[in-house]
C-alpha cells in the first residue's frame, strides 16, 4: 500500500473504536473533539510532509524488508545517515508544529525491539525477531502510527514489580493460553495514544527472575477490547472550547497524554516479542531510552519557534535594537544550537549492532538529553523576559472583540504605528502557550521527564564514560605511567 496522506490518516482514525474518557465522561468523537484535535493535527503533519518533494529526503526512506518507499517513522535504522536524518526530521517537525508530533516513541520502540528480539533469539532459540519483522512489515505497508508504551505507574518506587502491594501497578501477564497471553496493568504519560493505530508495550525497568511475569513486550491494536484511555489535563486546555482563534496561542497543533488501562487484554502469540526473558528487560529499556533521548531533537525545532516569537515581540515592542535584547537572542540561539549539536553527534557516532540495526552512541544520547532537561527552561525564561508581563495579564480575545472594551484594548496596547495590536496579542499568546500553556507540557515538562528522569541520564553517563582511559591520559602526562 502507498503511504497515507494527512486526510487518509484522519479517516483511518475514524474507523477505530477507542474507549476514551475526559473530564469524567466518554468522548464519543475522538477525531473532532476540540481539545484532542490539535494533537491529531500534529501527527497528521508527519503524513503531510512525507508527500512534499522538498521534505521527501528526510521524511521518507526505503524499507529494508520490502524495498518499498515508506514513511521514516516506520523505518529501522540501517546506517548512520538514517540516524542523522532522524534528528533532522525531528527538528523540522518541531519547527512546523511547535509541539510534540507523537510518532517518535513508536519509531524508537520498533528500533529497540529490532535489536533486543535478535539478542533474545540468539541466546534462547526463540522466534521473537520473526514475529517482530512480520509486525513491522504490517506497520510499514499500512503506514501506521504506533504508541510506544513504556512507563508504568510504578507505585512504591522502592519496591520491584513483584513486591508491589497492588500487582497491577506494572503491566504483567495474568494468564497464559494456548493461543496467547492475557495482560493487566496500565501505562502512564502516553503521548498521542489516542492518535495511534497500534500500542507497543515494553517493560519499564530492569528485572530479576521474581519479576518474570512483568518482563513482557507486545503490540496490540489501539482499539482492542479491554483497553481504556483517560486523557490527562493540561494548563489552559479548555481555551480550545471557547471559540475564537487567538487565546490558545498555537492555533493548529498541540499534544495530549493519556493513562492507558489494560483490563485483562488478550494478546495473540504472534504479537508477543518478549515473555519472561527478564534478563533482557533492562537491555530493552536502555536501547529504547538511548533512541528516545536522541529524539529530543524535536525540542530544537520548538526552540526555533520560541526564538522566532521572542525576536518578533521584541520588534513589535520597539526593543529589538537594545543591546541586552540582542544579547539575549544570541544566548537563545547558542543554547538551541548546542542542543542540536548533541542530537547530531550521538547520531553521527552511532554503530551497527549484531542485529544489523544501527544504534546511537549511548553516552552522547544521554548527554544530549541531560542538556534538554535544562536549556529549554532557560529559553523559556528569556522568552518571558523579552515578552514582558503583558504575556500573562493580556485580556481575552472576547474582550478585544467586544464593542464596549475592544476600542480601549486597541488603543492602550498599541506600540509602533506599523504594528497591528492584534498581531502583538497573537505572538504574546504563542509565547504564553509555548512556555506556560498546553505546549509547555510537550516542551518544558517533557524536556525534564520525557525518556526518563534527569537522574536516569546521569546514571547512564556514569556507566558509559571510560574513566580508566581518562585517568591513564592524565597519569601519562605527569609521569606516573609511561
Amino acid at each position: 500500500m502507498p503511504m497515507m496522506n494527512a486526510k487518509e490518516y484522519e479517516e483511518s482514525l475514524k474507523k477505530l473504536n477507542l474507549v476514551v474518557y475526559m473530564f469524567g465522561e466518554r468522548v464519543e468523537n475522538v477525531v473532532d473533539n476540540p481539545i484532542l484535535r490539535p494533537s491529531l493535527n500534529a501527527v497528521a503533519k508527519t503524513y503531510e510532509l512525507a508527500h512534499m518533494p522538498e521534505h521527501e529526503d528526510l521524511m521518507t526512506t526505503t524499507s529494508h524488508i520490502t524495498g518499498n518507499k515508506i514513511n521514516r517513522f516506520t523505518h529501522i535504522h540501517q546506517n548512520v545517515t538514517d540516524l542523522v536524518k532522524k534528528s533532522k526530521m525531528g527538528r523540522l517537525l518541531g519547527r512546523k508544529t511547535g509541539c510534540c508530533f507523537q510518532r517518535c516513541v513508536g519509531m524508537d520502540s520498533m528500533n529497540a525491539l529490532s535489536i533486543v528480539t535478535h539478542n533474545i533469539d540468539e541466546k534462547k532459540g526463540t522466534e521473537y525477531k520473526k514475529r517482530f519483522l512480520k509486525f513491522l512489515e504490517y506497520v510499514q505497508e499500512n503506514d501506521l502510527t504506533c504508541d510506544g508504551a513504556m512507563t508504568d505507574p510504578k507505585g512504591d518506587r522502592s519496591l520491584p514489580p513483584h513486591k508491589q502491594t497492588d500487582p497491577d501497578l506494572y503491566v504483567h501477564v495474568i494468564e497464559e493460553r494456548e493461543d496467547g497471553i492475557v495482560v493487566r496493568g496500565a501505562k502512564a504519560h502516553q503521548t498521542g495514544a489516542t492518535n495511534s493505530h497500534e500500542i507497543i508495550v515494553m517493560p519499564t525497568v530492569a528485572m530479576r527472575e521474581d519479576d518474570a511475569d512483568y518482563a513482557v513486550s507486545f503490540a496490540i491494536p489501539s482499539d482492542t477490547q479491554g483497553i481504556y484511555y483517560i486523557i490527562g489535563r493540561q494548563s489552559c486546555d479548555t481555551r480550545k472550547l471557547e471559540g475564537g482563534n487567538m487565546d490558545q496561542g498555537n492555533l493548529y497543533y498541540g499534544g495530549q497524554e493519556a493513562l492507558v488501562i489494560f483490563d485483562d487484554v488478550f494478546v495473540p502469540w504472534d504479537r508477543v516479542f518478549m515473555y519472561k526473558e527478564y534478563e533482557f528487560a533492562g537491555q530493552l529499556v536502555e536501547s529504547f531510552a538511548a533512541y528516545h533521548r536522541q529524539s529530543y531533537a524535536c525540542k530544537v525545532g520548538v526552540g526555533d519557534v520560541i526564538i522566532g516569537a521572542s525576536q518578533t515581540i521584541a520588534e513589535y515592542n520597539g526593543a529589538e535594537k537594545a543591546s541586552h535584547v540582542k544579547d539575549k537572542i544570541i544566548e537563545m540561539n547558542h543554547l538551541n544550537e548546542t542542543l542540536y549539536s548533541g542530537c547530531i553527534s550521538c547520531a553521527s557516532e552511532g554503530h551497527k549492532t549484531p542485529s544489523g540495526t544501527y544504534l546511537v552512541n549511548i553516552l552522547l544520547a544521554n548527554v544530549h538529553k541531560q542538556n534538554v532537561t535544562r536549556f529549554p527552561y532557560e529559553l523559556a525564561r528569556i522568552a518571558q523576559d523579552i515578552a514582558g508581563g503583558l504575556m500573562v495579564t493580556l485580556p481575552s480575545e472576547k474582550d478585544l472583540e467586544s464593542p464596549e472594551t475592544g476600542k480601549w484594548i486597541e488603543k492602550y496596547y498599541q506600540t509602533k504605528p506599523d504594528v497591528n495590536t492584534r498581531d502583538r496579542m497573537r505572538i504574546l499568546r504563542l509565547i504564553e502557550n509555548l512556555t506556560l500553556g498546553t505546549a509547555a507540557v510537550g516542551y518544558l515538562t517533557e524536556s525534564m521527564h520525557g525518556a526518563g528522569s534527569p537522574q536516569a541520564q546521569r546514571i547512564m553517563i556514569a556507566r558509559n564514560v571510560n574513566m580508566d582511559e581518562k585517568k591513564k591520559a592524565a597519569k601519562a602526562l605527569c609521569g606516573i605511567i609511561k
